[in-house]
């Protein structure tokens, strides 16, 4: 119902949750904050200068948006983003956190797998200004440095840390 996807998409979010290495795919394993049997928790790709940490909620099993999305799952996706909104406010220090989700392209979906975004902010961040004209590519260094601290932050929570050798802050 309501899809966009090319009969032939091979969907970046199914090929990491699958662990493919694929050149439509530019998030990798490291980028993984935390992940249970049916979400997946990793830092985007992309990021926004001044609201660094930005992660995707993504299910494991592949729907396209939220008119396909089961409602148990929505559940699960929720809660996987509310233990990642309490870890970015103990690693970042942020002042809040927004969660986004969009459909379609009219409304701005350009990964036709469902994901939720989860953001930290700040105060005076104009985030909502720059979001369309600031996003870049972030190097998978610095991806993975910061998946590694949100994911000790999470602990023994419900959505799985996952454990990974010792990653440097990023150069700034």
């Amino acid at each position: 119902m309501h899809n966009h996807a090319a009969h032939d998409y091979h969907c970046p979010f199914c090929l990491l949750v699958q662990g493919i290495k694929n050149a439509c795919v530019e998030s990798v394993y490291s980028d993984i904050v935390c992940q249970s049997e049916e979400v997946t928790a990793v830092v985007s790709s992309h990021q926004w200068p001044r609201n660094p940490g930005n992660v995707l909620i993504i299910p494991n099993q592949h729907y396209e948006n939220i008119y396909d999305l089961p409602p148990h799952l929505a559940a699960d996706i929720q809660e996987a983003a509310q233990i990642i909104a309490i870890a970015m406010k103990e690693v970042y220090g942020c002042d809040g956190v927004s969660t986004r989700q969009h459909n379609e392209p009219a409304g701005s979906q350009d990964v036709w797998h469902y994901h939720l975004h989860v953001t930290p902010r700040y105060q005076g961040d104009r985030f909502y200004e720059t979001v369309t004209t600031e996003r870049a590519l972030m190097p998978p260094e610095k991806r993975a440095w910061h998946a590694q601290r949100l994911s000790k932050a999470l602990g023994s929570s419900t959505c799985q840390a996952v454990s990974s050798s010792v990653v440097q802050p990023p150069a700034k």
